[in-house]
């Protein structure tokens, strides 16, 4: 679970976005996502989160794969490989019903990450606002 460990204050601890931490995970929300349409190939994927534009450059073919096969070592997603009348086998990735809980996590979480840029961006602009200072 994403969000239900408890800090000493009794707020959420969100794995796989911690404050400080690497954003090595950030592309599992997206691939949960992505997979909650139900099965998908890899380069499919891979395509999609091209679509949506999730890294600031190309994405990491290597990354993709390497997150996908740990949510299968976490039983979030299965694979199998779809033989296809034409052209090579494919593997096809499926969300499994912890997937489908993790997604509901990560969506907890990420509106949670919308509420703070909000709370950012009101501090912000009203500093704009106000401010007068040349800005570089």
């Amino acid at each position: 679970m994403l969000a239900s460990a408890r800090d000493a204050a009794g707020v959420p601890i969100h794995h796989g976005w911690a404050p400080l931490g690497g954003r090595r995970r950030w592309m599992e929300p997206f691939l949960l996502a992505i997979l909650s349409g139900g099965p998908v190939h890899g380069y499919a994927i891979i395509g999609r989160l091209e679509e949506m534009r999730i890294t600031g450059g190309s994405v990491d073919v290597g990354q993709v794969y390497r997150t996908l096969r740990e949510l299968e070592q976490a039983g979030l997603v299965t694979s199998t490989w779809s033989l296809q009348a034409q052209g090579p086998a494919r593997r096809e990735y499926e969300l499994t019903a912890a997937g489908y809980a993790a997604l509901d996590e990560w969506a907890a979480v990420m509106k949670e990450r919308t509420r703070l840029i909000g709370e950012f961006d009101g501090e912000y602009f009203a500093w704009v606002a106000r401010d007068r200072r040349p800005r570089p």
